[in-house]
């Protein structure tokens, strides 16, 4: 498998109602020295998204528009759009996304991600 056809499917798998409320699984998908900088502006670490993220509402996402550049032998960056799906009273949007992903000990796992809203056309 490519490497971007992985690092999307690891992606995908960061977007899963299932994976999102399973801590081993988002254990095992973040770097220990993970860090986010969310659309709303928000900060995390590791320890603040294994808490946080399962407890949170599910919002249906769709990835177009990505992209992967290799930074090194063991470094990825994957960029990408994100649509997050109307729910509730919520409307429907989207955000440039940007990963940071670090190969370690034979496995791939995110070690930094940005989020910048797009402004609805």
């Amino acid at each position: 498998m490519a490497l971007s056809e992985h690092l999307l499917l690891l992606e995908r798998q960061l977007q899963q109602a299932e994976v999102r409320a399973d801590r081993q699984a988002l254990e095992a998908l973040l770097a220990d020295e993970f860090l986010e900088f969310g659309a709303s502006g928000g900060r995390w670490d590791k320890a603040q998204v294994l808490a946080d993220l399962p407890q949170q509402a599910f919002i249906e996402r769709h990835i177009s528009a990505f992209a992967v550049q290799c930074l090194g032998p063991d470094l990825a960056q994957a960029t990408y759009l994100c649509h997050n799906a109307a729910a509730g009273e919520r409307p429907a949007s989207s955000a440039w996304r940007s990963s940071l992903w670090r190969h370690r000990e034979g496995r791939w796992q995110m070690l930094f991600h940005q989020a910048t809203p797009r402004p609805n056309p």
